[in-house]
């Protein structure tokens, strides 16, 4: 679930270089944060595809959408908050395993998670999770207790429901 005052903005772009640093200037030149972006290849390879979470009241939206459009490299932007959306994010915990104690209690929250054991090393264990805000934030939240080493986060990324008509 996306707080009141976040947006995922979808922006689909040519694949050129440039593009990525035109469209993050854009956001600066503003004093517009980004919380988070992601950009990957489409099923088109000419064409990209960048999730970014920003904040802002309808005002700071609308001209965030009307420079975006400017671009000659946009294709469409969409605000996926308003649409009824899939989102995900892939996050890497590394925690401190003191103890087996706590080791043992790391396995059972990452099974109840859902979440996957990617390594394990004598003083930490790795943690793939996916998952939406809430879900990622409760883990990290339980983790903190063991002593987070680092994270690493991908930021979130959305995609567009079929709607009933459609399927």
């Amino acid at each position: 679930m996306v707080p009141k005052d976040q947006h995922i903005i979808s922006v689909t772009v040519e694949n050129r270089s440039g593009v990525l640093a035109r469209i993050a200037g854009l956001f600066s030149a503003r004093g517009y944060n980004i919380d988070s972006l992601a950009v990957a290849e489409t099923e088109d390879p000419t064409v990209s595809r960048m999730s970014i979470v920003v904040r802002g009241d309808e005002k700071i939206l609308e001209q965030i959408y009307k420079q975006l459009n400017k671009l000659i490299d946009v294709i469409k932007v969409q605000d996926l908050t308003a649409e009824d959306h899939i989102e995900r994010e892939l996050v890497l915990l590394k925690v401190n395993t003191s103890t087996s104690n706590a080791r043992n209690e790391i396995v059972q929250l990452v099974n109840i998670f859902r979440a996957k054991i990617v390594d394990v090393c004598k003083k930490s264990i790795t943690i793939e999770l996916v998952g939406g805000k809430s879900k990622v934030d409760a883990m990290i939240d339980l983790m903190k207790s063991y002593g987070i080493k680092e994270i690493v986060r991908t930021g979130r990324i959305a995609i567009c429901r079929e709607n009933s008509k459609e399927k």
